[in-house]
């Protein structure tokens, strides 16, 4: 139920939220709070778009980039998109135990650190600071450490976000190649080839991430609490949700990231978007 990957956008045309049609899912995407995860999904993407600048565009950045990339992480598209799919993908699910746990006290308890938690995570410094934490308790074995591994294998959490990444910089260069920029030598062969050459990078940043950030998360809750979380994802409906709001999130960010892709392209060859 952790997402990370970051990287990517959508160009699609959508009917604005007020007349949203009505989702199955509703109740729970309400109480899992994920229009408050995709807002801050949005100011991650938007943090960046400046660092993708840095990386990919010689002299000075365009005025118009940063609107660029806030269009591109337009959070109406970014909800439009997760919703729908995971509504598909939670067809035929019974969706009573999900509501029943998260409508709970320790359901919203849970819901609130995680929050917080990527909240903070935006801040200068925090990132840093569970990181360091997190080696120093790998090193040592901790205990509570151990239980929040057992978490993330029971979820699939790191093969899941490790394919996420590589799927979202896949659609990336993609992008890059629909946008004309054919001069940087690249074929779609080529870019798988280099996507899975990076994955060892990937998952040894995605592991770090996705345990310090627990740790940080799940730092109030007692082993009792952390356990009852751990049951419960087990469930055959939570692993359905799991499963669903991964291919979500997927799909979310594949769009994404090949908008950011192609406008990345575009400013590159002097285009006006």
């Amino acid at each position: 139920m952790m997402f990370r990957f970051l990287v990517c956008g959508i160009l699609m045309l959508f009917l604005p939220m007020t007349v949203f049609a009505q989702n199955r899912v509703d109740p729970l995407v309400e109480l899992m709070k994920l229009d408050e995860i995709i807002a801050i999904m949005r100011e991650e993407g938007l943090s960046y778009g400046d660092d993708l600048a840095e990386d990919m565009f010689a002299g000075p950045v365009s005025s118009g980039w940063p609107q660029t990339v806030s269009g591109i992480y337009d959070a109406e598209r970014m909800r439009t998109t997760l919703i729908s799919t995971f509504d598909t993908e939670m067809e035929g699910v019974d969706l009573a135990p999900l509501e029943t746990f998260f409508a709970s006290d320790l359901g919203q308890k849970i819901i609130r650190l995680e929050l917080s938690a990527r909240e903070a995570f935006l801040e200068d410094g925090v990132e840093e600071a569970a990181n360091e934490r997190f080696r120093q308790l790998d090193e040592e074995d901790d205990a509570r450490l151990a239980l929040i591994k057992e978490f993330a294998r029971a979820n699939d959490l790191i093969d899941s976000n490790v394919v996420g990444a590589m799927n979202s910089n896949y659609a990336f260069f993609v992008g890059l190649i629909d946008s004309g920029q054919t001069q940087m030598g690249m074929t779609e062969d080529q870019i798988l080839s280099d996507v899975w050459q990076q994955e060892p990078e990937i998952r040894a940043n995605t592991t770090e991430w996705l345990y310090s950030y627990q740790l940080l998360a799940y730092q109030p809750l007692n082993d009792e609490e952390l356990q009852a979380y751990l049951d419960f994802s087990r469930t055959d409906e939570a692993q359905a949700m799991n499963r669903a709001l991964f291919a979500a999130f997927d799909l979310m960010f594949k769009d994404i990231s090949r908008a950011l892709g192609m406008s990345v392209g575009q400013y590159m060859g002097g285009q006006e978007l």
